[in-house]
């Protein structure tokens, strides 16, 4: 079961990065008028530093496949697996259609519906 976790939802379009710990939640709103892939880093660090989070074995990594932009996408899948290596944490993958409004009650649901791939990740592209 998924507990403590960051979610990365960068797909070019109302992009965001939430936090689960110790059963609260925290959004992040990326700022769409800076070019997002540069930030992604020092905003996760950030986010991760402010509410003091030791990442180990127990914590999850939930990316957003698409569809999207291109290198929204690859950025934020780059980041989740850095940090799967790294850290040795769970890296999972879902599509955009699954989740609909970010919020902490449907990425519950989404976790729940098991709609979600492990490791192996497949992104979706908008040409």
């Amino acid at each position: 079961m998924i507990k403590d976790f960051l979610i990365i939802n960068c797909i070019g379009k109302d992009d965001k990065i939430g936090l689960r710990i110790n059963n609260d939640f925290y959004v992040h709103d990326l700022n769409q008028k800076v070019n997002n892939n540069d930030k992604l880093v020092i905003n996760i660090l950030n986010l991760l530093k402010k509410h003091k989070v030791n990442i180990n074995h127990s914590f999850s990594t939930l990316v957003n496949n698409g569809p999207g932009s291109f290198s929204s996408i690859r950025a934020s899948l780059a980041v989740a697996k850095g940090l799967k290596i790294s850290k040795n944490i769970n890296l999972y993958g879902y599509n955009n259609a699954d989740l609909g409004q970010f919020s902490l009650v449907n990425i519950d649901i989404l976790i729940k519906k098991n709609s979600m791939q492990k490791n192996l990740i497949k992104p979706l592209y908008l040409s």
